[in-house]
């Protein structure tokens, strides 16, 4: 009764985490497919891929530079929408595109006594303008969430990691149980 106990905890242990990922990478894209439902499933998901690289294209012409500008100023103006929008748009450059912030993992002394440390990622390397020359901005991200910590850490603190940030990013998610 315990191989057969067994047995089933590695069958589960296999196949949980496959069945989790292919139920939410279909739901990812049935939700994605209802945008555009043209009736033939996967259509919608095509056409929606060849709109965003088209808009992508498009976007990268001279001519059309001045109008995006302009759109993003007044978005930024309005009261409520600047702060979602800006949000967003922050939250996205971190993670894509040439100002990525999550790109320094650091160790981060917490105590002495017990020695303790986290792992986070240096945000910002200067925080002249909040009068903290001393200090740096790290984020933690929290295990298996969508949500984290921002800390100013003195820099005697830290300890930088030669690891990509991917890797330290998914260590961190997982509560520690991926592999560094």
């Amino acid at each position: 009764m315990k191989r057969l106990l067994r047995y089933f905890l590695n069958g589960f242990l296999i196949l949980a985490p496959i069945s989790i990922t292919i139920y939410i990478i279909l739901a990812f894209v049935t939700w994605l497919d209802h945008f555009f439902d043209l009736g033939i499933p996967g259509l919608g998901i095509a056409v929606m891929l060849v709109l965003v690289t088209l808009v992508g294209f498009i976007s990268s012409s001279f001519l059309v530079r001045p109008f995006l500008v302009i759109s993003e100023r007044l978005l930024t103006r309005v009261p409520l929408v600047s702060i979602i929008y800006s949000s967003i748009k922050d939250l996205f450059n971190a993670f894509v595109g040439d100002n990525q912030k999550f790109n320094k993992p650091v160790l981060v002394k917490m105590n002495s006594l017990p020695e303790t440390f986290r792992m986070g990622f240096v945000t910002h390397d200067n925080l002249t303008s909040i009068n903290q020359e001393d200090k740096v901005a790290v984020y933690f991200p929290d295990s298996y969430n969508f949500s984290g910590e921002l800390w100013f850490v003195h820099r005697d603190n830290l300890t930088y990691l030669e690891l990509p940030s991917s890797e330290v990013m998914k260590f961190i998610v997982s509560g520690g149980v991926a592999k560094l």
